[in-house]
């Protein structure tokens, strides 16, 4: 069912009562009490209907279930008995849909992990309003990244969850973490992955690119597997009931300050029975195991081109002045978690602190200044003709000797 793990989500993690899960995904009372009655969504996806496969997509299921590395010829000899008389390429192409979700509920269903073997990655919705300006505010979000061998943690917090979100926010909790893990564990979020095809996840070219530079590889989750990211969605749980209580924040970086103290004088102090050793001792373990950092750190920043119109420029949401002069050009344009730079032909033009405000106008006095300059030179061109002092033409004739 394609809405389980939204339905489970909103009911085990916000708290909302069936009544308000079903007014925000637009449902019957009746549809949401059936989904969370349901412990899990389906183990596996069918063949397409009509194949040879479909009578044995069970028995096929329960030896991937057993053993998700078993050779296609293994399970066409255990099928034979059962009465399966396909070729072994159909059976190959629908183990290629089907085995990745197996190794994947494998790998991270296990209680124990190699140090540095894994990271996962899940976003946190606070619910905590972060001030945007004009007496608005907005939900803040947290990337959070755990470290299960050791405990350790790293959460940065953003006002968005896209893809140019997620990329600062990866790359600023490995750098707290200290190094990369072999792979990463995402969600199907929207942020990650571009699209599914046949089963298999394809990630957004910019992610891909900044997992390369990390040399780190992505393991993407099958949809509706909440519960498979299980430190991850601890940690989420750990941070909403000893973090959150009693504070407020009156910025976005307040909040990361806060956190970031928080973590070190108290979550990486906690004594976890599974070692017998603190979150800070295990850590201290498995940063020797990690991947190095590179030096420098990838660029994370959203590089975006936009044209110039009557002296603003449109940035994701908001509108942000650039000097008159540059009216009609392209413009380029590098946003960061903060701060919006523009550029013209490789120039820098301007630099705005990046707005949140939907539908926001955010403008560099000096530009106003030059703009109502410039326009109050084009009224006086239209209003009247300029005033040219009379000429002396006798000056030209005394320079070629011409007597008049």
């Amino acid at each position: 069912m394609e809405d389980w793990a939204e339905v489970h989500r909103l009911s085990e993690r916000e708290g909302l009562k069936k009544a308000a899960i079903a007014r925000r995904l637009g449902m019957s009372r009746n549809t949401v009490a059936r989904l969370l009655e349901l412990d899990e969504p389906p183990r596996y996806a069918r063949a397409a209907r009509g194949s040879q496969l479909d009578p044995f997509a069970d028995a096929i299921a329960a030896m991937l279930d057993t053993d998700p590395k078993v050779p296609a010829t293994v399970i066409r000899e255990r099928l034979r008995p059962l009465g399966y008389r396909g070729g072994i390429t159909i059976l190959k192409d629908h183990l290629a849909n089907v085995r990745p979700g197996f190794l994947a509920a494998r790998t991270f269903q296990r209680t124990s992990y190699r140090p540095g073997e894994i990271g996962q990655v899940d976003w946190w919705h606070t619910g905590w309003p972060i001030p945007v300006g004009r007496g608005l505010a907005k939900e803040a979000f947290g990337l959070v990244t755990t470290l299960p061998w050791s405990g350790a943690h790293a959460v940065v917090f953003t006002l968005g969850r896209t893809v140019g979100d997620l990329r600062p926010a990866l790359a600023g909790c490995l750098e707290r973490l200290a190094g990369v893990p072999e792979a990463l564990v995402f969600d199907n979020d929207a942020s990650i992955v571009a699209s599914r095809e046949r089963g298999r996840a394809r990630l957004h070219p910019e992610i891909s690119g900044l997992l390369g530079a990390l040399r780190t590889k992505a393991i993407v989750l099958r949809p509706r597997r909440p519960t498979s990211k299980g430190h991850a969605e601890r940690t989420i749980g750990y941070l909403e009931t000893s973090f959150g209580p009693l504070r407020t924040f009156d910025s976005l970086a307040d909040l990361q300050d806060q956190h970031d103290a928080w973590r070190a004088e108290v979550a990486f102090g906690r004594r976890l029975r599974r070692t017998g050793t603190t979150v800070a001792g295990g850590w201290a373990v498995e940063r020797g195991h990690l991947g190095t950092l590179p030096d420098p750190l990838p660029d994370t920043d959203l590089h975006l081109e936009a044209r110039a119109v009557k002296g603003w420029v449109r940035v994701l949401s908001a509108d942000y002045s650039v000097p008159p002069a540059y009216a009609g050009r392209h413009i380029g344009i590098r946003v960061t978690p903060t701060v919006v730079h523009l550029s013209s032909e490789g120039r820098a033009i301007a630099t705005h602190q990046r707005s949140f405000v939907p539908a926001d106008v955010v403008l560099d006095p000096a530009h106003g200044r030059a703009g109502r300059l410039a326009r109050e030179a084009r009224d006086r061109l239209r209003d009247r003709e300029p005033e040219l002092p009379e000429v002396d033409l006798t000056r030209y004739d005394a320079i070629w000797e011409v007597s008049p």
